[in-house]
C-alpha cells in the first residue's frame, strides 16, 4: 500500500436504531485504498457493504472512527467522489445530454463549457448518438452508461459503484464491465465497487475485501494477480477460477457461521 493512500478508514463503527434496539452494522472497519486502485467489496447480503459505500460517499454518518480522502476527513458528499447506484437515478424529463449537464451545473462549471463537457463524457461511454434521447427511450445498459458519464463529468478523484450492473442481463453486463475497464485504464480512477457477483469482482479488481456478518467487518483481503488489461475469457482461466473459489469459500464460511449463531 502507498505511503499516502487515496482512502483510509480507521476503526469505523456504524449502528442503526430500530425502536428501542440498536443494531451494529459495521464493527471496527479498517482499510486503505491506493491511488488508481480498483477494489471490490463482497459478502453475504446484510454484511454492510452498501452501508460502507454510502458512508464513503458522505450519504450516511457513523458513530466512531476516522475516514480520510487524500488525508482530509469526509464531511458529507463532495465533488471528489462520484457515485453510481444500481438504479439509474436519471431525471426522466431530461435527455441523456441534459442529465449530464444538470450534474455539471451543480458543480460550478462555467455555463458556456457545460454542453461540450457533457458531450465529451457521453462520447466516453459511447452514447454520443443518443444524446437527445430520454431515459424511457434507452435500454438498461444505456441508462447506466449515462449515469457513469454523469458521475465522471465533474472529474472526481474516486468512483463509488453500488451493484451498478446488477439489474442487467448477462450479455449487457459483460459489455459494461469491459467499458468500465477501458474507462478506468484510460483515466486512472480510484474505484470502490460493491457486487454480489464473485466472478465480476475477480475480473475487475486489484484487491477484493470480503466482509463478514454479525457484525459487518473486513474478514479478508484477497489480491488479484495484476494482469492489465485483462484479456477476454480470463474468467475461465484455471488460476482465476481457483481465486473465485477462494472468495466464494470465504463468503460461505460467514453465511454458515451466521446460521449457527
Amino acid at each position: 500500500m502507498q505511503a499516502h493512500p487515496k482512502l483510509k478508514i480507521s476503526h469505523l463503527q456504524k449502528s442503526f436504531t430500530n425502536g428501542r434496539s440498536t443494531i451494529k452494522v459495521l464493527d471496527d472497519i479498517n482499510l486503505e485504498v491506493g491511488d488508481n486502485e480498483f477494489v471490490s467489496l463482497v459478502g453475504a447480503s446484510g454484511c454492510g457493504k452498501s452501508t460502507l459505500l454510502s458512508i464513503i460517499a458522505g450519504l450516511q454518518d457513523y458513530e466512531q472512527g476516522e475516514m480520510l480522502v487524500d488525508g482530509s476527513p469526509i464531511n458529507g458528499p463532495g465533488r471528489d467522489r462520484g457515485v453510481v447506484f444500481q438504479s439509474y437515478t436519471l431525471l426522466p424529463w431530461l435527455t441523456a445530454l441534459q442529465n449530464v449537464e444538470f450534474a455539471l451545473r451543480e458543480t460550478g462549471h462555467d455555463a458556456k463549457d457545460i454542453p461540450e463537457v457533457a458531450r465529451q463524457h457521453l462520447d466516453l461511454v459511447k452514447l454520443s448518438r443518443f444524446a437527445d434521447s430520454f431515459p424511457s427511450q434507452l435500454s438498461g445498459g444505456m441508462k447506466q452508461r449515462v449515469a457513469i458519464a454523469r458521475a465522471l463529468s465533474y472529474r472526481p478523484k474516486m468512483l463509488l459503484m453500488d451493484e451498478p450492473f446488477g439489474a442487467l442481463d448477462a450479455l449487457t453486463r459483460g459489455q459494461m464491465q469491459e467499458l468500465l475497464m477501458q474507462i478506468w485504464q484510460e483515466h486512472r480512477l480510484t474505484v470502490i465497487f460493491v457486487t454480489h457477483d464473485v466472478e465480476e469482482a475477480v475480473y475487475l479488481s486489484d484487491r477484493i475485501f470480503v466482509m463478514g456478518l454479525n457484525h459487518g467487518r473486513i474478514k479478508e483481503c484477497i489480491t488479484v494477480p495484476s494482469i492489465r488489461p485483462r484479456p477476454t475469457g480470463i474468467q475461465h482461466d484455471r488460476d482465476v477460477l481457483e481465486l473465485q473459489a477462494q472468495v466464494l469459500k470465504s463468503i460461505r464460511e460467514e453465511t454458515r457461521r451466521a446460521e449457527f449463531d
